[in-house]
């Protein structure tokens, strides 16, 4: 079975879609009975979905651990399997609450590329279910969606840097106003009216472009009303 290639990867990538994406994955291995995938692009936050409720538990009990395949495959940056639970001796509150679940077998493939981290993790009802994942299609569908969420990354960074100079350019824009309307109201050149606005700021704390944008409204009129900016 080849991996859906409609996954709703977008510039907001959410719940939605990191939930679509583990539905779409446990589709993709027949002996699997659910999936789970954590998401973390660089912050603290680790995003989390799972096909059950149980499998949810699963990964709090992970998390809230620090043991399991999750941490293990992040730090080897390989996949981990658990062949069969009943035998398995790493990561006792993971196995138990994986066995009182039903399960037996699992194996977690970690995704990372450049500040993004996925991981995702494969169940099955029966031991030894995962034994030949190494070019299942799983894998593709798990590296497209990293790919994905890292454009979608980069893609969120680029609007709030171009939101932060439009944010500067506009703040640039009123200053200079504000300093042409003091300039003519005071007589002074630039420098002056610059360090007008500076001192005016500075003594009632507020923002520079705060200051300017009301001088611009009131068109300098205030400025009669302020004795220390003469």
């Amino acid at each position: 079975m080849l991996p859906p290639t409609d996954l709703p990867v977008g510039p907001a990538a959410g719940a939605r879609d990191l939930s679509a994406f583990t539905e779409a994955a446990m589709r993709c291995v027949e002996p699997c009975c659910g999936a789970a995938t954590t998401v973390t692009d660089g912050s603290a936050e680790r995003r989390a979905a799972a096909t059950h409720p149980d499998l949810t538990t699963l990964i709090s009990v992970e998390l809230d651990s620090g043991e399991g395949p999750t941490s293990s495959a992040l730090d080897t940056g390989e996949p981990v399997s658990a062949v069969d639970l009943l035998d398995e001796e790493r990561w006792p509150d993971y196995r138990a609450a994986a066995l009182e679940s039903g399960i037996r077998s699992s194996v977690t493939m970690p995704f990372r590329r450049s500040e993004v981290e996925v991981t995702l993790s494969l169940y099955s009802f029966r031991p030894g279910a995962f034994a030949h994942l190494a070019h299942h299609p799983v894998v593709v569908l798990g590296e497209q969606f990293a790919q994905g969420l890292v454009r979608d990354h980069f893609y969120r960074a680029a609007l709030a840097q171009v939101s932060q100079l439009e944010t500067a350019l506009d703040s640039r824009a009123v200053i200079d106003q504000a300093s042409g309307i003091l300039m003519h109201a005071l007589g002074c050149g630039p420098a002056e009216a610059f360090d007008v606005l500076r001192r005016f700021s500075q003594r009632t704390n507020r923002k520079l472009s705060a200051v300017a944008e009301e001088i611009v409204r009131s068109r300098g009129r205030s400025l009669r009303a302020q004795q220390h900016l003469q």
